[in-house]
């Protein structure tokens, strides 16, 4: 007698259940992978903060230069790399 009911409730937990969870979480896990607007309007405050950061940085070293002619300032890796940024960012939106 208990086989009549645990047939119906395994096959029906396979065939229905196991493809709902599975359909669920894909559908979720799509819906994380875009950008919303509040996550686009925080990536472009920290591009233009992370811009003026880069040109106090030029500033402060030229003026330790004036002032110290041995000065060696850091290689500018940064531009590129928020130029790059930048292209991502253009990218995702298109």
């Amino acid at each position: 007698m208990s086989e009549i009911i645990i047939v119906p409730v395994v096959m029906g937990t396979l065939f229905l259940g196991l493809p709902w969870l599975i359909l669920h979480y894909l559908t979720k896990w799509r819906q994380t992978q875009t950008l919303t607007g509040e996550d686009e309007r925080l990536l472009d405050d920290l591009y233009e903060t992370a811009r003026r950061l880069e040109a106090r940085l030029h500033t402060v070293e030229r003026i330790v230069k004036a002032d110290n002619p041995h000065f060696q300032p850091s290689e500018d890796h940064s531009s590129a790399m928020l130029d790059q940024f930048e292209q991502r960012i253009n990218n995702r939106r298109n």
